[in-house]
């Protein structure tokens, strides 16, 4: 990209913007959200109806004394929340937001970079910012972030495979790792209906890698305490709580640019002529990325959280395994393409349907057996108050006039 420097600036800047007024919204609109969801009131007070309410904690939180624990690995403790948020934020430079427009007479991309890895490069971007979960667990010096920390290397691990393997059959069929070509190759059709079960691992696995509900057990309060941000403060744990809603926010737009269209407009808005002209693209790009936020809202305030072993099961013996299966099936369908054959995309579309329907079918069945099955009944007790017998003596009786009568005297 040959764009001058004071046009980059102006994209950095209105990439920053962008994210930080979404990480704002989204906090508040969250919190109304659940609050409607579970017939209580959300925020109310800050702000007309409520609405400055995450802008006040931004505030709070600055102004919160900056306490750092005796014991802690001064450097890394200072260093991991940095760590965290500045990939989080980075890995947005290769989404692409629209065509090309004219920005002061210059005609460039809504795009910060143009690499020709670019989801390997938010990959890249993802693994390193779980450095900094991870270093905050170890460097507090406290048990309970320590086993967060430990909790969220499993997590990425056995996540971010079934991620990578999600998107080798976009990559098949898009011919590029590029956003922008991908986004290209969904110009008639989305990938999320043609390669459904990848959207699903990936739907499944961007859950998991972001630790939000129900698979946030790095910060499991209930079993943690806070897990591993429970010794930051201020400033500090302001950056991991950023870096939280900035990674909400990036893997949807990686959702929206790998599997519904990117920029393009939906059907029937499409066929207009000028649906995916100008600047108005933008406006489709963030509608479906509000779509996606607005699935981890519902998503918290529905499922309750897994247990370890449960999550760490569903990323082995569930996710890895279709998305693996898939990766053939896609290819053998991309063979079918190559050597001629016409009706690939009807092919492609129903084996998808077909293979997400089967899936869906068996999780079902198998969860469902854990709530039918066959329990014994117990054994029945005699009745103790007849028969005196052993554990319970028989109760005694006239209690309360015996009482009575020694509180008189």
């Amino acid at each position: 990209m040959n764009d001058p420097w004071w046009l980059m600036l102006i994209k950095v800047l209105g990439v920053f913007v962008f994210l930080l007024l979404t990480v704002l919204f989204a906090i508040v609109i969250e919190r109304k959200a659940l609050g409607r969801m579970q017939m209580r009131p959300g925020p109310n007070r800050v702000g007309p109806k409520g609405w400055l309410q995450s802008l006040a904690d931004g505030v709070k939180l600055a102004l919160k004394e900056d306490i750092t624990p005796f014991g802690v690995d001064r450097v890394i403790y200072t260093i991991a929340p940095v760590i965290s948020t500045v990939p989080a934020i980075t890995a947005f430079a290769v989404i692409p937001f629209g065509p090309e427009v004219s920005i002061f007479g210059h005609h460039t991309a809504l795009q910060l970079a143009d690499l020709p890895v670019a989801v390997l490069f938010v990959l890249a971007m993802s693994s390193i910012g779980v450095y900094g979960i991870i270093l905050a667990g170890w460097s507090s010096g406290s048990v309970y972030p320590l086993l967060g920390g430990i909790r969220s290397t499993a997590q990425v691990i056995s996540y971010e495979v079934a991620m990578g393997l999600s998107f080798a059959s976009v990559f098949l069929y898009a011919g590029t790792m590029s956003t922008s070509g991908i986004v290209a190759a969904q110009d008639r059709i989305w990938f999320a209906f043609l390669l459904m079960p990848s959207f699903m691992v990936y739907l499944t696995s961007m859950v998991g890698e972001t630790n939000r509900a129900p698979f946030d057990l790095p910060e499991a309060e209930g079993e943690l305490v806070g897990g591993f941000h429970t010794e930051y403060s201020s400033l500090k744990f302001a950056l991991f709580f950023l870096a939280e809603y900035i990674n909400i926010t990036t893997v949807s737009a990686v959702a929206v640019t790998l599997f519904f269209g990117g920029w393009h407009a939906p059907f029937p808005i499409s066929l207009w002529a000028g649906a995916e002209q100008g600047w108005l693209p933008m406006l489709w790009f963030t509608a479906k990325v509000w779509g996606f936020i607005f699935i981890y809202i519902w998503l918290r305030a529905t499922l309750p959280r897994l247990r370890y072993d449960q999550f760490m099961a569903l990323g082995w013996k569930v996710l890895i395994p279709l998305a693996l299966a898939w990766v053939l099936v896609a290819a053998v369908l991309r063979s079918l393409r190559n050597d001629g054959y016409e009706h690939w995309e009807i092919a492609l579309a129903g084996t998808s349907t077909l293979t997400t329907v089967l899936v869906l079918v068996v999780l079902h069945r198998r969860f469902s057996a854990v709530n039918t099955l066959r329990v014994e009944p117990a054994p029945t007790v005699p009745d103790v108050a007849s028969e005196g017998s052993f554990p319970t003596p028989p109760l005694p009786q006239h209690n309360s006039s015996r009482v009575k009568e020694d509180v008189n005297g």
